[in-house]
């Protein structure tokens, strides 16, 4: 599954609250329940503190990178040093707040348009003190053009700095649109935005230059330049398309339908379909596009409002027993949008079942609701899951990567291994977890699969690289078997698959020792419980006669300890006993221990269930720095070298 398909939305955003000292500690405590935040303290100096980290800029930045909004009770210095080197536009970056010990000095750092100045203001309100505030527009009593409020969208955002920077060197404001008129005022969302704009309505109508316009509207509209478009977000696309359908095609014939339907695409609040297109990549492509969520419903639920719609289908009912898929679910979900689905709430199919054949075999259609979509999350139906197969490496947080925080913060359950989600530590504290003992890899996937076919976003916690000898081929093994031979049920089968890379105990050895992957290797377990041990001797045969540099997985266990020796022994045949070995265990935690050894001299008894052995190919050399040991595989320079060094 492309990457890119996954969707932008359901990010936990709940804030964190972190303190550095017990007085600290007493400020967020007070300040939890008002922003509804998680508290996490310096284990050395809060430890009464609910969530605790041991590295603070560490741990501010694993925060900053999963997207939480982080308020510092510290120096603004600190924060600013943690997430500096993970700084990316105004758009995206997380909400960061300082605020001083006594709760004086509250200084919004980044995301005020996104969350930063709301929460720093419910701080003032609560305890009082100063707020910084640094940003032109609030200063000058203006509006954050890009931030409209919940519900609007701007619909060419890439025009706001030149608006806003026009009203701060004194321009006037033209406001217009059917959603700011007395008639639509209390249905259509307008006393929002009659609130938001707050100054510039009262200079709307001021004498001077006016020299941006804002247009409040549904309608497809093309901005001329010095204009703003903002669309309430009161429009659900119900679509339904042929299976494999060509993503650019599908997207081609919805944006020409809602031109026909003059529907600006900043109007769509959602997307609906039938849960069998729950992993249709031409509708979650559709999603990423028009920036909205997706959810679907069972063929019985669309069935129950057929009566609804105005073209039922016996062809489509006698194929996935619902009459209709586009109707239905749009009208489904815009009944639901603000109560009970059987009152309706004024909600209206406002365009029937558009078809297509060329290019692509698709149905769409239009449901409008009474008013915009303030919280899309509250709609009926149920988000498509998705299993995140997550490598965390090997715990450090400085080695995980910033997908896979990110992908962790986005999970409804976290599921593995217990001593791997616990490595995770108070950025997952509060995210609810399902821990399976060693064995229990099997029922470990098939419970991801199977909750995440219920609509939950579950992460698979994985040491290393969740493809390197860990969960990621479990779980395709099972949704490659029929679900009556060992597979998964049907709705498992459709679930999103994704996987973020991470550092494997290979790659961590390799950098910790130096180049000794500098030329091809290969990787084998030793361990005998899922491959016959005849199988493994076959293969380590080959990585001798082959000369390969070998990374030993699994090398001994408990029970297992005669493996090892024997494969180091198969070795000895095929290079000399003088060729260097790594023994590296817990690597990237704080008893990381590196052991520079021969092949000839490897021990058993020096090994645990936590070390990878790497063992070196007849070129590999081991030299000795006088700072420290390190082991490098030449790949062919030398003669290069010495050519070089001759013509000199």
């Amino acid at each position: 599954m492309d990457q890119n398909l996954i969707p932008k939305g359901n990010m936990d955003r709940k804030p964190v609250i972190l303190c550095l000292s017990a007085r600290g500690l007493a400020l967020a405590t007070r300040l939890a329940p008002v922003i509804d935040g998680d508290v996490h303290g310096l284990s050395s100096r809060c430890p009464d503190a609910p969530y605790h980290f041991d590295d603070t800029i560490s741990h501010i930045a694993d925060l900053f990178v999963s997207g939480r909004p982080v308020i510092g009770i510290c120096a603004a210095a600190i924060l600013i040093r943690a997430i500096a080197p993970f700084l990316g536009g105004k758009s995206n970056d997380a909400p960061v707040i300082s605020l001083a010990e006594d709760g004086q000095s509250i200084v919004p750092l980044l995301g005020l348009h996104h969350g930063a100045l709301a929460l720093a203001s419910q701080i003032k309100l609560h305890g009082g003190g100063h707020l910084a505030i640094t940003t032109a527009s609030d200063l000058g009593s203006q509006v954050a053009l890009d931030m409209p409020p919940a519900g609007w969208r701007l619909a060419n955002p890439l025009a706001a700095t030149t608006a806003m920077a026009t009203l701060l060197a004194g321009g006037k404001a033209q406001i217009d649109g059917d959603a700011l008129t007395a008639r639509n005022a209390g249905i259509s969302g307008g006393d929002a935005i009659r609130q938001w704009l707050g100054p510039l309505l009262d200079d709307a109508d001021a004498k001077g230059e006016q020299k941006i316009r804002l247009t409040f509207d549904h309608r497809f509209n093309a901005p001329e330049p010095g204009q703003l478009v903002f669309c309430p977000q009161s429009f659900i696309l119900g679509v339904g398309c042929a299976r494999g359908c060509d993503s650019d095609g599908l997207y081609n014939f919805i944006m020409a339908e809602l031109r026909a339907c003059k529907v600006n695409p900043a109007a769509i609040a959602a997307i609906a379909s039938v849960d069998l297109k729950a992993d249709e990549p031409a509708i979650l492509a559709l999603a990423v596009r028009l920036d909205v969520p997706f959810k679907v419903f069972t063929a019985g639920e669309l069935e129950a409002v057929t009566p609804l719609v105005p073209t039922p289908s016996k062809t489509v009912f006698a194929e996935i027993g619902t009459h209709s898929v586009a109707e239905a679910a749009a009208l489904l979900m815009a009944k639901s949008c603000h109560g009970d689905i059987d009152s309706g709430n004024g909600a209206i199919l406002m365009v029937p079942k558009q078809k297509s054949t060329v290019p692509v075999t698709a149905t769409m259609a239009l449901a409008q609701c009474a008013m915009p979509v303030v919280d899309p999350s509250g709609l009926a139906g149920r988000k498509p899951g998705r299993v995140m197969l997550i490598g965390i490496g090997p715990g450090k947080s400085d080695w995980r990567t910033p997908e896979a925080s990110k992908w962790v913060q986005s999970a409804d359950e976290l599921v593995g291994y217990g001593l791997y989600i616990d490595i995770l530590g108070a950025i997952a504290a509060h995210i609810s977890r399902k821990d399976f003992a060693l064995g229990e890899e099997e029922a470990r996937c098939r419970y991801a699969l199977e909750t995440a076919a219920t609509g939950k976003n579950v992460a698979i916690i994985c040491s290393g690289d969740a493809g390197i000898y860990a969960m990621g081929a479990l779980v395709y093994e099972l949704l490659d078997r029929p679900s009556g031979g060992g597979g998964v049920s049907p709705a498992a089968h459709r679930v999103q698959v994704v996987s973020a890379p991470g550092v494997s105990a290979l790659q961590g050895a390799a950098a910790r020792s130096g180049a000794i992957l500098g030329h091809d290797f290969c990787t084998i377990s030793l361990s005998d419980l899922l491959t016959p041990w005849k199988q493994i001797e076959t293969r380590v045969h080959a990585a001798g006669a082959g000369d390969f540099v070998i990374a030993f997985y699994n090398p001994v266990s408990r029970r297992r300890r005669t493996q090892l020796a024997a494969a180091r022994d198969i070795l000895l045949e095929y290079r000399g006993a003088d060729v260097p070995v790594l023994l590296a265990s817990n690597l990237g935690r704080p008893e990381e221990q590196l052991k520079f050894r021969k092949l000839g001299m490897l021990d058993s008894d020096e090994v645990d269930m936590l070390t990878v052995v790497m063992v070196g190919s007849s070129a590999s050399k081991m030299i000795d720095l006088g700072r420290e040991m390190a082991i490098y595989t030449p790949r062919g320079y030398a003669k290069k070298i010495e050519k070089n060094h001759d013509n000199k």
